[in-house]
């Protein structure tokens, strides 16, 4: 599956970057992620294999990515996860029903306990 784009209100969620237009490794660095650029290249293979799910959630005006929120599957059943840089809590909060309904809408997931922090 091709990364789908989710409007999320006065956020938006795209797939992670790391090419020369847009590059979300200082972003993913700051919120923890140890080899951002692996982490990148993780995430599209799981798009691809249709095994993990993983949205930058962004400023519209600057594409900059100021949480992680994703859905880890497992049969039939996601779990969301997320976390935001400091002081972007409220765009991670914002995303939860976004993501929520495309698992369960379009991936036909079971979607029923709270986002974990962390980072998958």
């Amino acid at each position: 599956m091709e990364p789908v784009e989710i409007n999320a209100g006065t956020w938006y969620l795209r797939a992670l970057r790391a090419d020369e237009r847009i590059t979300d490794v200082p972003a993913l660095s700051d919120i923890g992620v140890d080899d951002p650029a692996a982490y990148v290249a993780a995430a599209d293979a799981g798009w691809a294999a249709e095994t993990g799910y993983v949205w930058a959630i962004c400023i519209p005006t600057t594409g900059e990515l100021i949480a992680l929120i994703g859905v880890a599957t497992d049969a039939d059943r996601g779990q969301l996860w997320g976390r935001a840089r400091t002081g972007y809590d409220e765009a991670l909060a914002v995303a939860i029903g976004p993501v929520t309904r495309f698992a369960e809408g379009a991936l036909g997931l079971v979607v029923t306990e709270p986002i974990a922090d962390g980072i998958r």
